[in-house]
């Protein structure tokens, strides 16, 4: 009885510190994410105030926060979307993939953390923060703009990335052979093919079954088939996220729709509960000496996501401002950073690579919306000087620029 009386005690005071720090982030117009990593590290290992009864509970929810992270993600594509962004768009995902991922992958063989860490790393630099990146879009009014199709674009390759990298990083980190490994990979691939195939063919009679017009109904059939094929995907070692985002993908129409508006507040909650977990599982004193590493790496990795997005945003055709606006707003990173480290840190491989990746994504979650911002009116002025000392610019020029990069907002 004692037990369960500090549980609800220490449990509830977490949960109402976590809305709290929400609505202290929302009052600035900023990702809580890294104040939920901080509030993890303080009540964490080494902390001010570790857990204690609470800590296995906060360890299930952190495993339904991923789950519900990537059901909410697949949700928000169709396969029709994903296989048209894959035809269309491949080359700058390629380009995404190598740009961000080696930098992670070279840091850490520099630092001797062996090839699986390297792996892992590369998948902690690559992926951009969809959700923040979302976020951000919103509050700067550029969901209309020209070049936000090329940055979504980006990310749904990401997303579907996921699908074939995670698999990849379970069966390393679980130690398996070459064979194994290939095993787990196929069968990844494989069961990625066919949700598409039939998501794209009989999406309909699935959402049919699924569907209901009662929303507790909904909510628990949706919720129950994620669980339990996040769960069957887990013990093929697939990956429980992968198997909730096929779920998500499988899903369309009205009740993808309705499936969103009654889950988003269970991922909210849960997902908060994941990050505060991940900061759980990191000693704030392992930070400082990751910290040098971390910030060139942050600043290596701001440069190319920056790059890539001005490359995929000439690509489709976009004007200068445009591009830089593009690049700009891809720099977060964010929840699925934290899900590959996490992975890592469970499995223990190297002790220093979560504290490492906590330091990266609170540098960069902080530095995106900054860089979404200013990226563009920086760019554009210091290419301004540029052309002024080269060659005066014709009164109206940069008016006319204007125009050109802002057609198509709403």
């Amino acid at each position: 009885m004692q037990s369960s009386t500090v549980f609800l005690i220490e449990f509830g005071c977490l949960i109402l510190g976590l809305g709290l720090l929400g609505r202290f982030a929302g009052r600035f117009r900023f990702s809580p994410i890294p104040l939920y990593l901080l509030a993890g590290l303080a009540f964490g290992k080494g902390g001010l105030l570790p857990l204690g009864a609470s800590e296995d509970f906060v360890a299930v929810g952190a495993e339904i926060g991923v789950i519900l992270l990537l059901l909410m993600l697949g949700l928000e594509y169709t396969a029709t979307d994903l296989v048209s962004h894959l035809r269309t768009h491949y080359p700058a995902g390629l380009l995404d993939a190598v740009l961000n991922a080696l930098p992670g992958a070279v840091l850490a063989l520099l630092l001797g953390w062996g090839p699986v860490a390297a792996v892992v790393l590369a998948g902690v630099t690559w992926v951009s923060s969809s959700g923040v990146i979302a976020k951000v879009l919103g509050d700067l009014g550029r969901l209309g703009n020209r070049e936000t199709p090329a940055i979504l674009s980006i990310l749904v390759l990401e997303d579907l990335s996921m699908a074939v990298y995670l698999p990849i990083v379970t069966a390393l980190l679980a130690g398996v052979g070459l064979v194994a490994g290939g095993v787990t990979l196929a069968i990844a691939v494989g069961v990625l093919a066919l949700v598409l195939v039939l998501a794209v063919r009989f999406g309909r009679l699935v959402s049919r079954f699924v569907s209901s017009d009662d929303p507790e109904k909904l909510l628990l059939v949706v919720l129950g088939v994620t669980l339990v094929v996040a769960g069957v995907a887990q013990q093929l070692q697939v990956s429980a996220a992968v198997g909730a985002f096929l779920v998500g993908i499988a899903l369309s129409g009205e009740v993808a729709e309705g499936a969103t508006s009654l889950l988003a507040p269970l991922r909210d909650l849960f997902a908060a509960v994941f990050f505060v977990f991940f900061g759980l599982h990191t000693d704030p004193a392992s930070i400082p000496p990751v910290l040098l590493p971390a910030l060139a790496l942050a600043a290596v990795t701001t440069a190319t996501k920056i790059a890539t997005g001005y490359w995929a945003a000439r690509r489709a055709g976009i004007g200068p401002r445009g591009r830089w606006r593009a690049g700009g707003t891809l720099v977060a990173r964010g929840e699925f950073s934290i899900v590959i480290a996490g992975l890592a840190v469970t499995s223990g491989i190297e002790p220093s690579l979560g504290p490492l990746a906590t330091a990266y994504v609170l540098i960069l979650v902080l530095l995106g919306p900054l860089t979404a911002r200013w990226t563009e009116p920086l760019a554009t002025r210091l290419t301004g000087r540029s052309r002024r000392r080269r060659a005066p610019v014709p009164s109206g020029a940069h008016e006319a620029l204007d125009d050109q990069d802002t057609v198509g907002r709403t």
